[in-house]
C-alpha cells in the first residue's frame, strides 16, 4: 500500500510542477492565442493562431512602430498583476473556442507613441506632419479628424490594419504601457 501512496505522491507532485511552471511561461514570457475578429485584415485573420511574447510587457517596454500588440482594451481600469494571473484559463479556453475569447483582449498595430502628433486626414494617418506608409492597410480609412491629436505620456496609439472595421484608439482613446500585453512573434 505504502508504494501505491508513493505514486500518487509523484504523480501529483509532477502534475503540479508541470502546472506551475506552464502558469509562469504563460504569465511572464509566452502565451499563444487566437484572433477573434476582422480588425487586422488583410495581416491577420479571424481564428488564426498566435504567440505572443509578454517579456515586453512585464519589464513595461514601449512597444515599437508598426509593432503589432495584444492589448487590454479596457482603458480607463486600472489593471495590476492579478489580472496577468487571472487571464491564463480566459486563454487557454479561447485556444479551443474562438466564441470563449475575452472580448476585451485586442490585436492591433502600434501607431503612435507619447508626445506624438498624430493626423487623419485623406484616408492616411500621418505622424509628426509624415504621412506614414502602411502597405499592410486594408484600404484607404474613411476616418478623419481636424487638426492633430497628441499621444499622452505613458501610453500608446494603436490601431486595426482593417481601419474601416477596427475599434481601436480612434474610439477607446490611448493605451496605457501596462494595458500592452504582449507582442506577436510568430503567427501561423
Amino acid at each position: 500500500m505504502d508504494k501505491f501512496w508513493h505514486e500518487v505522491w509523484e504523480w501529483t507532485y509532477s502534475i503540479v510542477v508541470a502546472l506551475a511552471l506552464a502558469m509562469l511561461i504563460h504569465i511572464f514570457l509566452f502565451v499563444p492565442t487566437r484572433v477573434a475578429g476582422e480588425s487586422m485584415v488583410p495581416t491577420l485573420h479571424n481564428g488564426q493562431y498566435l504567440v505572443v511574447s509578454k517579456i515586453s510587457h512585464v519589464l513595461r517596454e514601449m512597444p515599437e512602430y508598426g509593432q503589432i500588440v495584444i492589448i487590454d482594451s479596457r482603458v480607463k481600469r486600472a489593471r495590476d498583476w492579478g489580472d496577468d494571473f487571472s487571464e491564463p484559463a480566459y486563454n487557454y479556453m479561447s485556444l479551443l473556442d474562438s466564441s470563449y475569447a475575452a472580448n476585451y483582449i485586442w490585436v492591433k498595430r502600434v501607431i503612435g507613441h507619447p508626445g506624438d502628433r498624430l493626423g487623419f486626414r485623406d484616408g492616411h494617418v500621418y505622424r509628426n506632419g509624415q504621412q506614414l506608409q502602411e502597405p499592410y492597410t486594408n484600404g484607404p480609412m474613411e476616418f478623419s479628424i481636424e487638426g492633430e491629436y497628441v499621444v499622452p505620456e505613458d501610453t500608446v496609439f494603436v490601431m486595426g490594419d482593417n481601419r474601416n472595421h477596427s475599434s481601436d484608439s480612434r474610439y477607446i482613446g490611448p493605451v496605457p504601457i501596462s494595458h500592452v500585453l504582449g507582442n506577436v512573434v510568430w503567427e501561423f
